[in-house]
């Protein structure tokens, strides 16, 4: 008779479980048995114990892995996810403070765009430049969350800061609001601790004149006050596409006060500048399916891109009563982004300007109450919770006035041949997008071998746009204010069926809601989710537009708990999409005229594999079909800057307790431009790609360590993402090699 575990739950993230022990071998025919009929036999049934958290781990380790597997994450950040990652009934890949350190990217779409199943889209005339995610096919900029709360702004995000990043994958409005058709992100920031206190600096040199310097303090000031300062200095130019070239700086100040037993407060401030010449990549000549290989074309008089972020959050975490707890976040942040991009045109033969600017301004408020309690004689954790947040967001352009005229060669290293002047216009568009939501989620353990959850969420929200006169190819059109307001359902549904001491399957169903205009930096572009207005000026009529996710998995620990294997097949299915028209910069167009749909298969590993390699391990293999559309052409047509196979891997192997080696292979089939929701562009296309990236570590002396990092070894020339008109491609970064020496005191 084998002893069983009931999943812990977190009410103040001091869980801990019994492990158990299976083999590698034995544990992937149990896999294959899962889908197999089976009598469960009599189990014991053993509670988990709530223990306060005393670990022992050093501050500056992830709180959130798996003791002595730092390559698998334990458990979820949000505590609105209330059961371990493998007793949760959805597909989660989560990258852990050891996997980002030692894959050696520092920034954030670097680390998701290497990710199965997520591409990344290109800055437009639509929508600003800075991180666009794209997640199983569908848009995602919008919908990235730093512990728990929508973050705002399409911004560059740097990785110093952070402990973990979580992609939950699938629609989960319930949980984080509108949007999150294909999924969601969330990255967790350190956190200052009462534990200990210490002191880590980083330095790194590497080619193309690489320069970042980290600093990581957490003081204990008294027995219930601490606080922790992270800050960073980089800069580095963009391997092999010099003068294209990056400049961050940052802070995170956080602080912890244990008022009394009870109640816990933390804030933070997170400071960040970004100042950079980004490179828009190369031309793609559509007519003969080539691509214009030359030199950057960027004039360094004129180019920028800077982006900015001011945020300061609040935290009280009440515990009420042994199976009670009530925790608040509120959140005032500000961000910015500024740029003049140039890029050559193959088409024109000489070279055109990508402007733009946009101001952010957001509040956010989040109150949960979590309670584990029986109720009818069976274990309920239940949370109810009401978020109010509030987007205030304006942007315009720049003029740029060439007063010389040359003809550009892209073949030449140095074509910064530019004169004139720019100018930062008005705001062209201004924004207020206010959002209250309540939401209600329960998982109760039936007995040893299921359990169910369910979530509803309402939202309702105010929507004003104002916009300027401005002209569009040669046609006035005349300043307007836009205003209406709505309301939406969505729900989550998921039973886990786990007669097996260390595995499950499970079975889930999930919606999401996207309204009219909702990406916030789009303003009035409607072909990227900004607001769409049809032929006879009617846009509040819109209905949001509806996904619905089904998904079958399976969820595996094995190895003492030090090995996590998923594997997950699903279908979404977009409704009542929100078409712009044959041109998505026009104002005219239809509504709710389309539908699409992504499915597939999703497999993961994450852990210890031997007691010396550890490794990650994601594969996605997807179909994506436009099923419906008021255009006849596109029906049947995929997905735009969508992968249908996408696989990544990272290895590390403890040669000896002083060395370590390892690597990351990041693969990603062809994909076609066009813009979201209208069916791919097939006469442009980027070719799939492999890229290959090594590391190595070596502890020198106990408080002494120093990193390797070669990313790209072949120096592999790939492509990453693709303008809508197939005019421009995003380059992948040439291969570049770093050296980090950190040293703890």
């Amino acid at each position: 008779m084998s002893k069983k575990t009931l999943p812990p739950i977190y009410l103040n993230q001091s869980f801990t479980r019994v492990p158990s022990s299976i083999s590698l071998a034995s544990g992937l025919a149990l896999a294959v048995a899962a889908a197999l009929p089976l009598t469960a036999q009599a189990q014991e049934v053993q509670l988990d114990a709530l223990v306060v958290e005393d670990s022992g781990i050093a501050p500056d380790a992830n709180p959130y892995a798996e003791p002595g597997a730092s390559y698998k994450a334990k458990k979820l950040s949000d505590s609105k996810h209330t059961r371990d990652i493998a007793d949760t009934p959805q597909t989660m890949t989560v990258l852990t403070k050891d996997v980002i350190d030692e894959s050696g990217k520092n920034e954030l779409k670097d680390l998701l765009s290497a990710q199965p199943g997520i591409t990344l889209g290109t800055g437009e005339g639509g929508n600003s430049f800075g991180d666009r995610y794209i997640i199983r096919g569908y848009e995602a900029r919008s919908d990235v969350f730093t512990d728990g709360l929508r973050e705002p702004g399409l911004i560059t995000r740097d990785t110093f800061a952070l402990e973990q990043v979580e992609i939950s994958k699938g629609p989960s409005s319930t949980f984080a609001g509108r949007g999150t058709t294909g999924g969601a992100v969330n990255t967790v920031t350190k956190k200052a601790s009462l534990d200990d206190d210490f002191n880590k600096l980083e330095g790194g040199l590497g080619t193309d004149d690489y320069h970042r310097f980290t600093f990581d303090a957490n003081r204990v000031v008294n027995d219930s006050l601490a606080i922790r300062l992270n800050a960073l200095y980089g800069e580095t130019d963009i391997p092999d596409r010099d003068p294209a070239a990056e400049q961050r700086q940052g802070a995170l100040l956080s602080g912890v006060l244990q008022a009394t037993d009870d109640l816990k407060l933390s804030a933070d401030y997170y400071y960040f500048r970004a100042d950079d010449r980004t490179d828009p990549g190369v031309a793609f000549d559509r007519n003969n399916q080539s691509f214009n290989k030359y030199d950057y074309v960027g004039q360094d008089s004129l180019d920028f891109q800077k982006s900015s972020a001011d945020i300061f959050t609040l935290a009280a975490d009440y515990q009420l009563s042994d199976a009670a707890r009530l925790e608040n976040k509120t959140r005032i942040g500000n961000t910015s982004n500024d740029y003049i991009i140039t890029a050559y045109s193959a088409r024109r033969g000489d070279i055109r300007s990508f402007t733009g600017w946009q101001d952010n301004d957001y509040f956010g408020n989040q109150t949960n109450l979590i309670i584990d309690t029986d109720l009818g004689g069976k274990r309920h954790t239940i949370v109810a919770g009401v978020e109010y947040a509030q987007e205030d967001v304006a942007a315009g352009n720049y003029s740029v006035d060439q007063t010389n005229t040359f003809t550009i060669d892209p073949y030449n290293a140095d074509n910064n041949l530019w004169q004139g002047s720019t100018s930062k216009s008005d705001k062209m568009s201004d924004l207020s997008l206010k959002t209250w939501s309540v939401y209600l989620m329960d998982t109760i353990t039936l007995n040893q071998d299921w359990e169910l959850f369910g979530g509803v969420r309402y939202d309702h929200f105010d929507y004003k746009l104002w916009t300027a006169e401005r002209e569009l190819r040669g046609t006035i059109i005349p300043e307007a204010n836009y205003a209406f307001s709505d309301g939406f359902w969505n729900g989550h549904l998921g039973v886990v069926f786990s007669p097996w001491a260390n595995g499950n399957v499970y079975a889930s169903w999930s919606t999401s809601s996207n309204i009219n205009g909702g990406e916030a930096d789009a303003g009035s572009s409607c072909g990227y989710g900004g607001l769409c207005v049809d032929s006879d000026g009617n846009y509040a009529h819109a209905e949001p537009e509806q996904s619905t996710n089904w998904e079958l998995g399976t969820k595996w620990n094995l190895m003492d708990e030090q090995l996590l294997l998923t594997a997950a097949v699903f279908q979404t299915t977009k409704d009542d999409v929100i078409e712009g028209g044959s041109d998505s910069y026009s104002t005219g167009g239809t509504l709710n005229t389309g539908k699409n749909r992504v499915e597939g298969i999703e497999l993961g590993l994450s852990g210890n594999l031997t007691d010396k390699l550890s490794g990650q391990f994601g594969i996605a293999l997807m179909n994506s079909e436009t099923l419906e559309s008021y255009n006849p052409d596109i029906i049947g047509l995929p997905k735009a800057n969508f992968a249908e196979k996408s696989a990544s891997l990272q290895l590390k192997y403890q040669l000896t307790s002083d060395f370590a080696f390892g690597g990351n292979l990041t693969y990603a089939s062809e994909m076609f431009g066009g813009q979201p929701d209208t069916g791919a562009s097939l006469n442009i296309r980027a070719p799939g790609y492999s890229v290959v990236d090594l590391f190595a570590l070596w502890q020198i002396q106990p408080d002494l360590s120093l990193r390797a990092n070669v990313q790209n070894v072949a120096d592999k020339e790939y492509y990453t993402a693709i303008y809508r008109g197939g005019s421009i491609v995003y380059l992948g970064d040439a291969r570049s090699a770093n050296v980090t020496l950190s040293y703890r005191f």
